[in-house]
């Protein structure tokens, strides 16, 4: 799927909508970010209140952390590749599982300039989300854009996806 850059104004609108969502169903929300390192938790941390419903999140930018520290199965990088639809749901499963949250989203792939592959060339991002009843994942592309630009859509695009399975 291609994506419209996304502005910091827009991402912050989406980060308000998903933090007031989030309390009105009492739930909570962890992440386990690689690319945006750290993106998605600070747009939720920069609206007021969401420390009523963010528990924590991690930034697994290399391989080592991904396996050593968040636990995902290195099999699943071996064979699928860090940036993937089975990693972006492997780290999105473990962060809920790791947090104990009701919720939580993951994001792996490449925000450029440089990296990518033929199959996945940069800007090439996988978002992964962990729920009260399963996991999925969904790969975006964003063209033509910065590395700042991919991020911010990027943690726009997780949290619409929470947003969207809130409702």
């Amino acid at each position: 799927m291609k994506n419209s850059i996304v502005s910091s104004s827009k991402l912050r609108r989406m980060a308000a909508l998903a933090v007031k969502a989030l309390k009105n169903k009492r739930s909570t929300l962890a992440t386990a970010e690689s690319c945006t390192g750290g993106l998605i938790a600070k747009s939720v941390t920069d609206i007021a209140g969401s420390s009523a419903v963010l528990a924590g999140g991690m930034v697994t930018y290399t391989n080592r952390i991904k396996i050593d520290v968040l636990g995902v199965d290195e099999n699943i990088i071996k064979e699928h590749s860090e940036v993937s639809y089975a990693c972006a749901e492997a780290m999105a499963k473990r962060a809920k599982e790791v947090f104990g949250t009701d919720y939580a989203l993951s994001a792996t792939g490449y925000a450029g300039p440089g990296g990518g592959t033929e199959k996945d060339p940069t800007g090439t991002v996988y978002i992964g989300i962990a729920t009260p009843t399963g996991v999925r994942s969904e790969r975006i592309c964003i063209e033509n854009a910065t590395r700042a630009q991919v991020r911010n859509t990027v943690a726009h695009y997780a949290l619409k996806m929470l947003l969207d399975e809130i409702r």
